[in-house]
Order: C-alpha cells, then sequence, then structure tokens
C-alpha cells in the first residue's frame, strides 16, 4: 500500500507511527496539496492528506480512518482498543490532539499564504487559543498508558505528533509551561522509536 503525504504532516506521520506499530509496510509518496495538477485532488477530493492508496488503488481518508484500517488489517487491538472506555477515551484524546494539530497549521497556514498587511490577528488569536486549551487540558490529564494496548493507542499516537509539531513549527514554545507533557513525551518516544524515525527534518 501506499501513503501519500509529506514530510512535514504530523496527521502523516501519525499513520507512519501507527503503521509501525501495527507491522504493516507502506510506501511513502511525496504529495504536493498546493498543485492542480497533482493526482491528491482525484484521491482525495478535498485535496487533503494523508491519503492511504490500498493495493486495488482505493483510497481511504483521512488519518483517523486510516488508523482504524490499519488497525483492523492487524486483527483488531493493536492501537485501537476493541470497546469499551479504553476505546472512547482513545478516540476523544485523538479528537483533541487532531483539533490541536488543525489549529497550529492554520497558524502556519496564515503566515504561508497571507501578506503581512492581510493577515488577521483576530483569527490567529483564535486559533492559539484553541492549542493553548487544548494544551492546557493535557497538561492537567496525559494520557494513561494501561494495558489496553502492547505499545500506544491513537490518542497517545495522536497527541505525541501534534507536540512534536508545535516542536517542529513553533520551536518548542510549549514546552516551558507543560512539564507534565514534556515528560509524557519522552516517556512516548523512548517506548516508540517509531515517533523518531518519522521526524520530519527542521
Amino acid at each position: 500500500m501506499k501513503l501519500r503525504s509529506s514530510p512535514p504532516s504530523p496527521f502523516g506521520r501519525k499513520v507512519k507511527v501507527g503503521a509501525f506499530l501495527c507491522g504493516i509496510h507502506l510506501d511513502i509518496e511525496w504529495a504536493d496539496t498546493s498543485s492542480p495538477t497533482d493526482s491528491l485532488r482525484t484521491q482525495n477530493p478535498l485535496g487533503k492528506i494523508p491519503v492511504l492508496l490500498r493495493e486495488d488503488g482505493a483510497a481511504i481518508y483521512d488519518s483517523p480512518v486510516i488508523l482504524e484500517y490499519l488497525d483492523d488489517l492487524a486483527g483488531g487491538g493493536c492501537i485501537l482498543p476493541a470497546s469499551g472506555e479504553a476505546r472512547f477515551q482513545a478516540l476523544t484524546t485523538q479528537a483533541l490532539a487532531d483539533g490541536l494539530m488543525d489549529a497550529a497549521l492554520l497558524q502556519v497556514y496564515e503566515v504561508r499564504m497571507r501578506a503581512e498587511g492581510e493577515r488577521s490577528t483576530k483569527w490567529m488569536d483564535s486559533q492559539a487559543g484553541k492549542v493553548a486549551r487544548a494544551l492546557k487540558a493535557l497538561e492537567a490529564a496525559p494520557p494513561s498508558h494501561g494495558p489496553v494496548s502492547a505499545v500506544a493507542d491513537v490518542g497517545e499516537i495522536a497527541l505525541a505528533c501534534a507536540l512534536g509539531y508545535l516542536d517542529l513549527r513553533f520551536a518548542g514554545s510549549w514546552r516551558a509551561d507543560h512539564a507534565a507533557l514534556v515528560n509524557w513525551l519522552d516517556a512516548f518516544a523512548a517506548r516508540v522509536p517509531a515517533f523518531e524515525a518519522t521526524r520530519a527534518p527542521s
């Protein structure tokens, strides 16, 4: 199978880490989300990454669906608890971490796509507020790694990739006020070597 993504994408990184934990090999192919001629727009009409192309050519998107598909291929219970409270906790943490990544990406795009005089301070502040509130909630209660997963679940993977993206694009400024999350991320990286292996170049 082929994963269409880009090295800096935290959502693509989620899938790469999940595939590693499920023992599934993916060929990685660069996708240019800004190019109208890239086949990405036919693979996912939204033109968003990541997209997983199955062996029959069928496309699956986006990252939460791909991770669930990989878990199913691996027999279930690999990165997604099968049922009960653990499953919904993992999915809720994933949703919060995905929202954090979305808000961080929107800040990056605002700077990248608009000239300085055209940028909206109100919009930037709104997105930064989402990131700050998510970090505050996660700092108060970082995910606890329990027996439901051999290594990590989708919530933990998503959070690690969200924090990694903040390191990449915001110079790790989150770290000063979130000691519990710093410790949590260090522990995650120690037990999940794929996290470091999928780090994007600075």
